[in-house]
């Protein structure tokens, strides 16, 4: 078939070098376009030194020049400028793959208690598909608008979906603590973020009302088959470049077993390619998903508390994000849903 030609919008940060990396080497997509409006008219390799000797320079986003010759567009923008680009994209006929938050909530009035703004297109709210293939392939099919799923909530509605929807857990007082390499902050200088300031040191930060918490409570909430649930998210930096380890605590339903929680993973994931279950009792490790697109399972049962504890593991610019788009992207198009990511 005729390779699909992709445009990367906000192509010189972290998830843009991570969608170059998989997009060169994918056996179906051409790129086509690269946009930074810093960077304009720049070669690639300027910005990202490992593409040194790729013929490819960044533009400007003129999505009327752009339009002309892509057939699909990853947006690797900040929320709120990531809409402003998908409207007049989506109206040239052109696939959106947002890599964004902008349209991964349902609800604007969350959108706008989370975000502090009304949300840009509301209007496209109801054409877009959550972005998480293993919950949602089906409608990725024929999806115009992909709401790319968070990194983050990748690691957390991954493993808590399958676990909710078996009816093994009580949907309150679930707590999620999460650990997150500083590439989830973005690429810039902020003095947080600066290696003095992360190096030898740990520390949780928006563990009340941090901006993920909505869209994981909305995904669980579908799994459980309840309007809503209320849990708290807690996330934490830690001095490495890249990677998400969670830990997810929920109360069993009483006579609920170990061998209940394997199966409830494995019914959801035992054919998924890209999520692994490990063996009970075993925990997840960051190392072992560096630079990949899978996300791995872990799980354990306390009998002394009751707790049922998972463990996940994803690379957050891979699974968490440019990997993601591109597994969404494989389907729409009804390549190998593997393309570019093994």
């Amino acid at each position: 078939m005729n390779k699909v030609r992709v445009a990367v919008f906000g192509a010189s940060g972290y998830a843009g070098e991570e969608l170059l990396r998989i997009l060169l080497r994918h056996p179906n997509a051409e790129i086509t376009a690269v946009t930074s409006r810093k960077n304009a008219g720049e070669p690639v390799s300027n910005v990202f030194p490992r593409y040194t000797g790729l013929n490819l320079n960044f533009c400007a986003p003129d999505v009327a020049e752009i339009v002309k010759k892509c057939d699909a567009a990853i947006l690797a923008l900040p929320h709120g400028l990531a809409a402003e680009y998908a409207v007049p994209l989506l109206e040239a006929g052109i696939k959106v793959f947002d890599i964004s938050a902008d349209f991964r909530l349902r609800s604007t009035a969350k959108y706008k208690e989370y975000y502090k703004v009304d949300h840009p297109a509301p209007a496209l709210l109801s054409r877009a598909v959550y972005g998480l293939p293993e919950r949602y392939r089906e409608q990725l099919r024929s999806a115009d608008l992909v709401a790319c799923a968070g990194c983050y909530p990748t690691s957390i509605i991954l493993p808590s979906t399958a676990i909710l929807a078996a009816g093994i857990a009580s949907t309150k007082g679930i707590v999620a603590a999460s650990c997150s390499g500083v590439s989830g902050a973005g690429r810039k200088v902020d003095l947080p973020y600066i290696f003095p300031e992360c190096n030898e040191n740990v520390k949780a930060y928006g563990v009340v009302a941090h901006r993920h918490l909505p869209e994981i409570e909305q995904e669980l909430a579908v799994a459980a088959g309840v309007d809503e649930i209320a849990m708290n998210f807690i996330p934490h930096l830690v001095p490495m470049n890249r990677g998400i380890n969670s830990t997810i605590l929920f109360d069993a339903k009483p006579g609920v077993t170990l061998e209940d929680v394997g199966k409830a993973l494995d019914d959801a994931y035992g054919k998924e390619q890209f999520v692994r279950i490990l063996p009970a009792k075993r925990t997840c490790e960051t190392k072992y998903v560096f630079m990949t697109n899978t996300c791995e399972i872990g799980y354990n049962l306390d009998p002394h508390t009751g707790k049922i504890i998972i463990t996940s593991a994803i690379d957050n610019l891979t699974k968490g994000a440019a990997g993601q788009a591109v597994q969404c992207m494989n389907i729409r198009f009804g390549l190998d849903e593997a393309a570019g990511l093994l």
